[in-house]
């Protein structure tokens, strides 16, 4: 076990690595500068470029940058004064992680029911209900979702306020569009897992040892059925805790979202790299915890990646 994790750690601190390098050296590929404007005199813009170190030769820059990671500063933002990176992410990741949290809650759980009913009714109307609510909620964009729950809610009922960041009552309409789509992905995948799983030879075997068609499912189905569905769990999670621009904006949610947008839109370096690399490290800890629950939903998969024969 110890060995495992020093061994992922490892792999992980290279991943780290390469997505950093690879991010510096594509977004300095980009021709022009963060201060490229016309209107810029051309001593000022020298001066800002000198300002920010953004003068001196590349690979200056990048031992730099690599210098501040390992002491954990991402740096100024360009076009936020006064913001740290380290700050704007530190302000706006709990309010984007509470939010997907709560999104996944709900929605997660439902897709996985819904393909699970839909599997065990095949080709039935309960079958083809279900996938209909689970086409319907990939098809429609979220944004369309968050429109239609604002006018209801909170225009034509006033029951829920339409936008801000608070208490539980601002949160429950951002968090119902932002898990719409994921049900559908969800009972999609539940269902063909279910439906493969039902044709093992050990099913057949359970059934014939007199289990129920209830202690079946229970015991046996579901459990081998949400291994594939892990896999899709981890990047699902950091995508989704890590904010999303539509929804953020839509709410006025003061999260994470509009940072990979504008920090791309307005050349912001340091912002582009600290957003970049913190989703990387979440992506990276949530495909490790993944690789660890599949040794504890289905124990022939041991730690050192081998089935038992």
């Amino acid at each position: 076990m110890v060995r495992y994790i020093v061994r992922r750690f490892l792999l992980s601190v290279v991943a780290f690595w390469a997505i950093a390098t690879l991010t510096f050296i594509l977004m300095h590929s980009i021709p022009g500068d963060p201060f490229t404007d016309p209107k810029l005199p051309e001593p000022i813009h020298q001066l800002m470029l000198h300002k920010y170190g953004l003068d001196k030769p590349l690979y200056e820059q990048y031992l730099i940058y690599l210098n501040n990671l390992l002491h954990f500063d991402l740096g100024d933002s360009l076009r936020f004064r006064d913001q740290s990176v380290n700050r704007m992410i530190r302000d706006g990741f709990p309010v984007s992680a509470l939010l997907g949290v709560e999104a996944l809650l709900w929605s997660v759980g439902l897709g996985l029911f819904l393909g699970l009913i839909a599997a065990l009714n095949r080709n039935r109307a309960l079958d083809m209900v279900t996938m209909a609510i689970a086409i319907i909620a990939i098809s429609v964009p979220n944004f369309v979702i968050a429109g239609a729950l604002q006018w209801l809610f909170g225009v034509k009922l006033e029951i829920l306020p339409i936008a801000r960041w608070g208490g539980i009552e601002y949160q429950i309409l951002p968090a119902i569009s932002l898990g719409f789509g994921v049900i559908g992905g969800m009972a999609r995948f539940m269902r063909t897992s279910v439906l493969d799983v039902i044709t093992q030879d050990y099913i057949r075997t359970a059934k014939s040892k007199g289990l129920t068609a209830f202690e079946t499912v229970w015991r046996h189905v579901i459990r081998n059925s949400l291994l594939p569905i892990i896999t899709i769990l981890g990047p699902l999670i950091a995508g989704i805790t890590t904010g999303t621009f539509v929804v953020e904006q839509i709410f006025g949610i003061p999260g994470l979202g509009k940072y990979y947008v504008n920090s791309i839109y307005n050349r912001d370096y340091p912002l582009i790299m600290g957003t970049t690399l913190f989703y990387a490290v979440l992506l990276i800890i949530m495909n490790f915890l993944v690789d660890v629950l599949y040794g504890v939903v289905d124990p022939r998969i041991r730690i050192t990646g081998k089935r038992e024969a």
